[in-house]
């Protein structure tokens, strides 16, 4: 673990994502844009290392958040294996500076002190009063510019630790975004499945600016959890920084397995909840509804079962979802979400032999024929035969005389029959229906029809 530290300001996130050669973290003149702890993968000359972005250290944070964003940074300090020291050239040495590297003397860990937007020779000159902190390991750097950069990561990975090679099987890993409205719990939630502070929760709408992933293991199984910024609805979502983080909550639906839609057990089933659950559903992601604040409503069973029936009405889209109820300040039903979420990830991980899916289709076409279109059998839709041809989310392709002889109510009729005799209850299936001549060539840029359901 390599972690990033400094004052406000110094050019850490944008550190960060050179080193990723990505925009992962949000960059921004405003001071305490990263809240926080942002972790991220990296490599170095064949070197693996976790990159750690924090916010910025004070003398003396004032408020709660500030407070918690020191802690963070604090936390960060005491996982790494190696400390990158980041400051401003610009500003110069400051007595926070000072105070930092005063504190960092303490530490048994390695220190390395990168003097940021070192951009020009006078520049250069200038960053020289840094060689006073004592810090042996020194270089001038721009992130902006790419200026030192490599020569910092080639000094940074001599200093990791050697860690002994075993040889190691890739494993397959579930990644859950949890995505929801603001202050519906997101982060609260995400704490309490890590059973540690990895956000910070604060009664302030939009407290989580970043897309935070952690790793964890649960039943034996590999599970990235992603935290994200509120979705507000698009008319109140503000230029600037809400805007970016707005953009990596939807980026973090894209790049998941299942979604898990946090929702107000005071304030149930609104339409911008419908709007999130459509992100999921046009990405064909998995989806769990999770019901928070559940301790807030004196629970019984009328209530969960008035709460189902809200939720499905809402998300009419969707009548397969699953729906969780959870309270993340008592920690109540965490357990059971986890086992939804490894439960509905092995759904959609199922294959169907081809040789079941040819009987299923005979059965089929058997019990409820195609309907003609005006009566004339030579424009009846007529279909051959059916193959699962991927996974996550499970995609049949259908061979037909003629994709455009498909009425949407055959095409849920076979979508049915399939649930219910491979047991495809709460996933969506992608169903692709192919012209018999154009399945023979099956080449890339192929003309079809295809629904996601």
């Amino acid at each position: 673990m390599v972690a990033i530290i400094g004052r406000p300001n110094v050019g850490k996130s944008s550190l960060f994502n050179r080193i990723l050669s990505r925009r992962h973290a949000i960059v921004s003149e405003v001071s305490g844009t990263t809240r926080d702890r942002l972790i991220a993968s990296a490599s170095w000359n064949g070197r693996q290392f976790l990159l750690i972005d924090t916010g910025g250290l004070e003398d003396d944070p004032d408020g709660h958040i500030p407070q918690r964003v020191q802690q963070q940074a604090d936390m960060a300090m005491g996982a790494a294996d190696v400390i990158i020291f980041l400051t401003d050239a610009v500003q110069g040495l400051t007595a926070t500076d000072q105070a930092v590297a005063q504190r960092l003397r303490r530490t048994d860990k390695p220190v390395m002190l990168a003097v940021n937007k070192v951009d020009n020779e006078n520049r250069e000159l200038a960053a020289a009063e840094f060689f006073q902190l004592g810090i042996s390991e020194t270089s001038f750097i721009s992130a902006y510019h790419n200026y030192g950069v490599y020569d910092l990561l080639e000094r940074m990975v001599d200093l990791l630790p050697t860690r002994e090679l075993v040889e190691q099987w890739p494993a397959t890993e579930l990644r859950l975004s949890i995505v929801g409205r603001t202050n519906v719990g997101k982060s609260l939630l995400t704490n309490a499945i890590l059973g540690e502070e990895r956000s910070i929760v604060s009664p302030e709408a939009g407290t989580t600016r970043d897309a935070l992933d952690t790793p964890i293991t649960y039943r034996d199984h590999t599970i990235t959890l992603v935290d994200t910024a509120g979705i507000r609805r698009p008319g109140q979502v503000q230029r600037g920084i809400e805007k970016y983080s707005v953009l990596r909550a939807v980026n973090a639906v894209h790049r998941s397995d299942i979604t898990l839609l946090i929702t107000d057990a005071t304030e149930l089933a609104t339409a911008q909840d419908a709007h999130i659950a459509g992100l999921a559903w046009d990405t064909n992601r998995g989806l769990i509804v999770v019901v928070n604040k559940w301790d807030l409503v004196n629970p019984n069973r009328f209530r969960t079962e008035r709460s189902l029936h809200r939720v499905h009405q809402r998300l009419h889209f969707m009548p397969y979802v699953p729906v969780s109820f959870t309270s993340a300040l008592t920690g109540e039903g965490i357990n059971e979400l986890l086992d939804t979420a490894l439960s509905l990830w092995m759904e959609r991980q199922r294959r169907v032999p081809f040789r079941d899916l040819q009987y299923l289709l005979a059965d089929a076409v058997s019990t409820h024929a195609p309907p003609s279109r005006r009566g004339n059998l030579r424009n009846r839709l007529r279909v051959r035969r059916v193959r699962q041809v991927g996974v996550n989310p499970p995609t049949f392709v259908f061979s037909v005389n003629d994709p455009k002889l498909l009425h949407f109510s055959y095409e849920r009729y076979l979508e049915n029959q399939i649930r219910e005799r491979f047991g495809f209850h709460r996933t969506h299936l992608r169903l692709v229906f192919r012209a018999e001549r154009e399945e023979r060539t099956a080449r890339p840029g192929v003309r079809a029809r295809t629904r996601a359901r």
